[in-house]
Protein backbone atom coordinates (compact mmCIF):
# COMPACT_ATOMS: atom_id res chain seq x y z
CA UNK A 1 0.00 0.00 0.00
CA UNK A 2 1.14 3.24 -0.83
CA UNK A 3 2.34 5.23 2.37
CA UNK A 4 -0.62 8.40 3.05
CA UNK A 5 2.11 10.97 2.85
CA UNK A 6 2.42 9.96 -0.48
CA UNK A 7 -0.50 11.15 -2.05
CA UNK A 8 -2.88 8.03 -1.91
CA UNK A 9 -5.31 8.22 -3.57
CA UNK A 10 -8.84 6.63 -2.30
CA UNK A 11 -12.23 5.81 -4.64
CA UNK A 12 -15.47 6.33 -3.30
CA UNK A 13 -18.19 4.40 -4.79
CA UNK A 14 -21.69 5.30 -3.94
CA UNK A 15 -24.50 6.35 -6.57
CA UNK A 16 -25.89 8.95 -3.85
CA UNK A 17 -24.32 12.37 -3.93
CA UNK A 18 -25.00 13.40 -0.74
CA UNK A 19 -23.37 10.28 0.95
CA UNK A 20 -20.45 10.70 -1.12
CA UNK A 21 -19.84 14.00 -0.18
CA UNK A 22 -20.61 12.98 3.62
CA UNK A 23 -17.78 9.88 2.65
CA UNK A 24 -15.84 12.84 1.23
CA UNK A 25 -15.52 14.92 3.92
CA UNK A 26 -15.03 11.98 6.75
CA UNK A 27 -11.73 11.14 4.46
CA UNK A 28 -10.51 14.73 4.61
CA UNK A 29 -10.74 15.21 8.01
CA UNK A 30 -9.06 11.68 8.23
CA UNK A 31 -6.42 12.05 5.75
CA UNK A 32 -6.07 15.85 4.24
CA UNK A 33 -3.68 15.26 1.88
CA UNK A 34 -5.01 12.12 0.12
CA UNK A 35 -6.07 12.25 -3.22
CA UNK A 36 -10.48 11.38 -3.30
CA UNK A 37 -11.64 10.47 -6.91
CA UNK A 38 -15.86 9.76 -6.94
CA UNK A 39 -17.53 6.68 -9.34
CA UNK A 40 -21.58 6.51 -9.30
CA UNK A 41 -21.46 3.62 -10.68
CA UNK A 42 -19.33 -0.11 -10.47
CA UNK A 43 -18.74 -0.10 -14.50
CA UNK A 44 -17.20 3.51 -13.55
CA UNK A 45 -15.22 2.39 -10.99
CA UNK A 46 -13.81 -0.09 -13.07
CA UNK A 47 -12.95 2.38 -16.01
CA UNK A 48 -11.19 4.69 -13.07
CA UNK A 49 -9.37 1.50 -11.43
CA UNK A 50 -7.79 0.11 -14.99
CA UNK A 51 -6.29 3.66 -14.59
CA UNK A 52 -2.33 3.33 -14.81
CA UNK A 53 -2.30 5.26 -11.28
CA UNK A 54 -3.58 2.85 -8.56
CA UNK A 55 -5.84 3.45 -5.83
CA UNK A 56 -4.78 2.87 -2.64
CA UNK A 57 -8.67 2.51 -0.81
CA UNK A 58 -11.66 1.74 -2.41
CA UNK A 59 -15.00 2.74 -0.13
CA UNK A 60 -18.00 0.67 -1.60
CA UNK A 61 -21.64 0.71 -1.25
CA UNK A 62 -23.49 -2.30 -1.37
CA UNK A 63 -26.51 -0.85 -3.58
CA UNK A 64 -25.33 0.15 -6.70
CA UNK A 65 -27.57 0.80 -9.60
CA UNK A 66 -25.41 -1.86 -11.66
CA UNK A 67 -25.45 -4.56 -9.67
CA UNK A 68 -26.74 -7.21 -7.20
CA UNK A 69 -26.33 -7.65 -3.58
CA UNK A 70 -22.40 -8.58 -3.32
CA UNK A 71 -21.74 -8.35 -7.21
CA UNK A 72 -19.76 -5.42 -6.91
CA UNK A 73 -17.69 -6.14 -4.28
CA UNK A 74 -16.99 -9.48 -6.00
CA UNK A 75 -16.00 -7.78 -9.09
CA UNK A 76 -13.52 -5.39 -6.96
CA UNK A 77 -11.98 -8.48 -5.63
CA UNK A 78 -11.77 -10.73 -8.55
CA UNK A 79 -9.78 -8.04 -11.04
CA UNK A 80 -8.20 -6.35 -8.01
CA UNK A 81 -7.51 -8.34 -5.75
CA UNK A 82 -4.63 -6.36 -3.74
CA UNK A 83 -6.91 -3.27 -3.51
CA UNK A 84 -8.56 -2.74 0.28
CA UNK A 85 -12.15 -2.71 -0.41
CA UNK A 86 -14.53 -1.29 2.59
CA UNK A 87 -18.09 -1.69 2.62
CA UNK A 88 -20.19 1.64 3.73
CA UNK A 89 -23.42 0.40 3.79
CA UNK A 90 -26.51 1.04 5.28
CA UNK A 91 -27.55 -2.81 5.53
CA UNK A 92 -26.03 -3.72 9.38
CA UNK A 93 -27.54 -7.41 9.85
CA UNK A 94 -24.57 -9.43 11.48
CA UNK A 95 -24.93 -12.02 8.52
CA UNK A 96 -24.48 -9.33 5.92
CA UNK A 97 -21.15 -8.29 7.55
CA UNK A 98 -19.86 -11.68 7.95
CA UNK A 99 -20.96 -12.78 4.19
CA UNK A 100 -18.79 -9.03 2.85
CA UNK A 101 -15.49 -9.78 5.34
CA UNK A 102 -16.07 -13.60 4.09
CA UNK A 103 -16.15 -12.27 0.39
CA UNK A 104 -12.65 -10.23 1.37
CA UNK A 105 -13.79 -7.03 2.24
CA UNK A 106 -11.20 -5.35 4.35
CA UNK A 107 -13.96 -3.38 7.05
CA UNK A 108 -17.47 -2.70 7.16
CA UNK A 109 -18.54 0.82 8.27
CA UNK A 110 -22.48 1.37 9.06
CA UNK A 111 -23.77 4.60 6.71
CA UNK A 112 -25.22 5.25 10.52
CA UNK A 113 -21.91 6.22 11.83
CA UNK A 114 -21.04 9.69 13.10
CA UNK A 115 -18.30 11.23 10.62
CA UNK A 116 -15.51 11.16 13.64
CA UNK A 117 -16.24 7.39 13.78
CA UNK A 118 -16.56 7.13 9.75
CA UNK A 119 -12.62 8.52 9.54
CA UNK A 120 -11.71 6.72 12.82
CA UNK A 121 -12.56 3.18 10.38
CA UNK A 122 -10.96 4.40 7.50
CA UNK A 123 -7.64 5.34 9.64
CA UNK A 124 -7.84 1.43 11.24
CA UNK A 125 -8.39 0.27 7.54
CA UNK A 126 -5.11 2.40 6.25
CA UNK A 127 -3.21 0.88 9.27
CA UNK A 128 -4.05 -2.77 8.11
CA UNK A 129 -6.87 -3.31 10.14
CA UNK A 130 -10.23 -4.96 9.43
CA UNK A 131 -13.05 -3.26 10.90
CA UNK A 132 -15.72 -4.06 12.12
CA UNK A 133 -18.78 -1.67 14.06
CA UNK A 134 -18.11 -2.28 18.06
CA UNK A 135 -21.56 -3.97 18.11
CA UNK A 136 -20.84 -6.85 15.68
CA UNK A 137 -20.28 -10.40 16.70
CA UNK A 138 -18.71 -13.08 14.60
CA UNK A 139 -20.97 -15.50 13.17
CA UNK A 140 -19.58 -19.07 12.69
CA UNK A 141 -19.90 -19.93 8.69
CA UNK A 142 -22.67 -22.45 7.51
CA UNK A 143 -22.55 -24.50 4.56
CA UNK A 144 -23.86 -22.22 2.47
CA UNK A 145 -21.41 -19.55 3.44
CA UNK A 146 -18.49 -21.91 3.11
CA UNK A 147 -19.85 -22.77 -0.50
CA UNK A 148 -19.78 -18.99 -1.60
CA UNK A 149 -15.99 -18.46 0.01
CA UNK A 150 -14.86 -21.58 -2.23
CA UNK A 151 -16.89 -19.84 -5.32
CA UNK A 152 -15.07 -16.71 -4.86
CA UNK A 153 -11.37 -17.94 -4.93
CA UNK A 154 -12.53 -20.15 -7.94
CA UNK A 155 -13.67 -16.23 -9.79
CA UNK A 156 -10.22 -15.06 -8.40
CA UNK A 157 -8.71 -17.37 -11.06
CA UNK A 158 -10.81 -15.74 -14.26
CA UNK A 159 -8.78 -12.80 -16.10
CA UNK A 160 -10.63 -10.02 -16.47
CA UNK A 161 -11.87 -10.41 -20.60
CA UNK A 162 -13.33 -13.71 -18.63
CA UNK A 163 -15.49 -12.23 -16.48
CA UNK A 164 -16.74 -10.03 -19.04
CA UNK A 165 -17.48 -13.54 -20.36
CA UNK A 166 -19.27 -14.74 -17.52
CA UNK A 167 -21.42 -11.52 -16.88
CA UNK A 168 -22.70 -11.78 -20.31
CA UNK A 169 -23.67 -15.25 -20.00
CA UNK A 170 -25.60 -13.92 -17.20
CA UNK A 171 -27.16 -11.65 -18.93
CA UNK A 172 -28.23 -15.05 -21.38
CA UNK A 173 -26.94 -13.54 -24.78
CA UNK A 174 -25.09 -16.19 -27.18
CA UNK A 175 -21.84 -17.05 -28.04
CA UNK A 176 -22.04 -14.41 -31.46
CA UNK A 177 -23.61 -11.81 -29.44
CA UNK A 178 -20.42 -11.77 -26.68
CA UNK A 179 -18.15 -11.62 -30.37
CA UNK A 180 -19.47 -8.99 -31.29
CA UNK A 181 -19.57 -7.48 -28.28
CA UNK A 182 -16.34 -7.54 -27.36
CA UNK A 183 -15.25 -7.52 -30.67
CA UNK A 184 -13.87 -11.14 -31.20
CA UNK A 185 -14.43 -14.53 -32.85
CA UNK A 186 -16.94 -16.83 -31.91
CA UNK A 187 -13.94 -19.45 -31.83
CA UNK A 188 -12.29 -16.87 -29.21
CA UNK A 189 -15.66 -17.11 -27.32
CA UNK A 190 -15.65 -20.44 -26.86
CA UNK A 191 -12.64 -20.74 -25.28
CA UNK A 192 -13.11 -18.20 -23.02
CA UNK A 193 -16.35 -20.23 -22.17
CA UNK A 194 -14.37 -23.44 -21.83
CA UNK A 195 -11.55 -21.62 -19.43
CA UNK A 196 -14.90 -20.46 -16.69
CA UNK A 197 -16.31 -24.06 -16.51
CA UNK A 198 -12.75 -25.50 -16.19
CA UNK A 199 -11.59 -22.44 -13.15
CA UNK A 200 -15.12 -22.60 -11.85
CA UNK A 201 -15.24 -26.62 -12.26
CA UNK A 202 -18.50 -26.26 -13.51
CA UNK A 203 -20.21 -28.76 -16.30
CA UNK A 204 -22.59 -26.42 -18.23
CA UNK A 205 -22.34 -22.47 -19.09
CA UNK A 206 -26.06 -22.36 -17.22
CA UNK A 207 -24.73 -24.10 -14.00
CA UNK A 208 -22.34 -21.24 -14.47
CA UNK A 209 -24.38 -18.87 -14.14
CA UNK A 210 -26.44 -20.40 -11.32
CA UNK A 211 -23.77 -21.18 -8.87
CA UNK A 212 -22.58 -17.82 -9.53
CA UNK A 213 -26.09 -16.03 -9.16
CA UNK A 214 -25.50 -17.71 -5.52
CA UNK A 215 -23.07 -15.02 -4.99
CA UNK A 216 -25.53 -12.29 -5.73
CA UNK A 217 -27.30 -13.16 -1.95
CA UNK A 218 -30.58 -10.71 -2.84
CA UNK A 219 -32.51 -12.49 0.03
CA UNK A 220 -30.16 -11.07 2.22
CA UNK A 221 -31.24 -7.50 1.32
CA UNK A 222 -34.94 -7.78 1.47
CA UNK A 223 -36.74 -5.99 4.17
CA UNK A 224 -34.00 -4.36 5.15
CA UNK A 225 -32.84 -0.69 5.28
CA UNK A 226 -32.03 1.38 2.18
CA UNK A 227 -28.68 3.61 2.99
Amino acid sequence: MTAVNDRARFLIIDDHPLFREALHSAVQMAYPEVDTVEARTIAEALELLADAKPFDLALLDLSMPDVHGFEGLLQLRTRYPRLPVVIVSGYEEPRIISEALSYGAAGFIPKSARKSDLAAAIRSVMEGAIYVPETYEGQPPDADSTDRAEMVQRLAKLTPQQLRVLQMLRQGLLNKQIAYELQVGETTVKAHVSEILRKLNVYSRTQAVIEVSKLDNAELFRDQAGF
